[in-house]
């Protein structure tokens, strides 16, 4: 056992690392390991600290191009098939330390510089593997967040109605709630990104999201769509032609939820200044009165529902508090 440990060869670089968290990820899976000698911690610290990544002799740039590299590499082929997984592994631990890397805003632009997000957009976003494909979109995130530069490039490479379609469609639950992340970081504070999205009709997207089985996803979706109503109300008038309102109050009757919260402030939103929308709200068909006043009594003593609450009352005073005389002054 001795001369094992004494055989052991520990990483020298980027890729070995890669390798080695790998290594350690397939290990897991089988027998319990057995554990380090103290004598192989401290070897594998020395390693970790006399390395030319430790010692900042390789950059971060460097590093981004090395995981670059593993991203680069031909898809496996059917003799392959058996190395699949492995590969596998190491394209999704590149994946991970990249948006390590690319939390500092410098990284992420040398990575669209160096061809990173359109390497993400035509191959990884459409991969086989759902492990690859969110992740690709998490790095894409975690790029555009307040990177104008970085948003433009994305936006002209196409990649919104692509991460539209995942977030739509994807067999994966992982993915959906990754690409709408995606979506969120390229629209919220993006004129153009958000021109793009009501375009590929980002709202009806939103909308399938809320009613979708996907409890990450409802929550994303109906707190995404109460931040835009919020930053840009002139989108109402889209929103409630397309039958919001009512897909809104029917996401109200299902079973409850804490999401309900956002889509309560998106109803209060669309009310809010807003003649159109407070008609479809006062529709006696929706029977939105008597559900506001069930919800407001289920809520009354529950103190981590109170914003909920809040939101409740505010649109049962915005809707039906002197409902007859605003119809009268409506009517003349």
């Amino acid at each position: 056992m001795s001369d094992n440990r004494q055989n052991r060869r520990y990483p020298q670089n980027l890729q070995g690392v890669l390798q080695l968290a790998v290594d350690a990820g397939s290990a897991a899976e089988g027998p319990a390991p057995e554990p380090l000698h103290i004598s192989e911690r401290a070897s594998l610290s020395q390693v970790f600290l006399s390395s030319d990544m430790c010692k900042g002799q390789l950059d971060e740039v460097e590093q981004v191009k090395q995981c670059l590299d593993v991203l680069h590499r031909e898809e496996p082929d059917e003799k392959e098939r058996d190395e699949e997984d492995d590969d596998d592994d190491e394209r999704e631990a590149a994946f991970e330390m990249l948006s390590e890397l690319c939390e500092n805003l410098d990284n992420a632009r040398d990575l669209m510089v160096l061809g990173g997000l359109d390497l993400c957009v035509s191959r990884y976003l459409s991969h086989v593997q759902s492990g690859l494909r969110w992740r690709a979109a998490q790095l894409i995130a975690s790029c555009a967040q307040n990177m104008p530069q970085v948003q433009d490039h994305l936006l002209k490479i196409e990649v919104l109605p692509k991460l539209l379609q995942l977030t739509d469609a994807d067999p994966n639950p992982t993915v959906r709630v990754k690409a709408l992340y995606a979506v969120s970081c390229l629209v919220r504070e993006q004129e153009a990104g958000l021109q793009e999205f009501v375009a590929h009709d980002g709202f009806s997207v939103l909308m399938r999201g809320m009613q979708s089985e996907n409890e990450k996803l409802r929550t994303k979706s109906a707190f995404l769509l109460l931040s835009l109503l919020t930053s840009h109300p002139e989108h109402k008038e889209t929103v409630v032609c397309m039958g919001m309102v009512q897909q809104l109050v029917s996401v109200l009757r299902s079973p409850h939820s804490p999401f309900h919260e956002h889509v309560l402030g998106a109803l209060c939103c669309l009310v809010q200044d807003f003649p159109q929308g407070l008609k479809e709200c006062r529709n006696p068909t929706l029977a939105l009165e008597e559900l506001l006043k069930q919800r407001a009594e289920e809520l009354q003593r529950k103190e981590e529902s109170r914003e909920e609450l809040d939101f409740c009352d505010q649109l049962r005073v915005l809707c039906f508090s002197g409902q007859q005389s605003d119809d009268n002054g409506m009517d003349r």
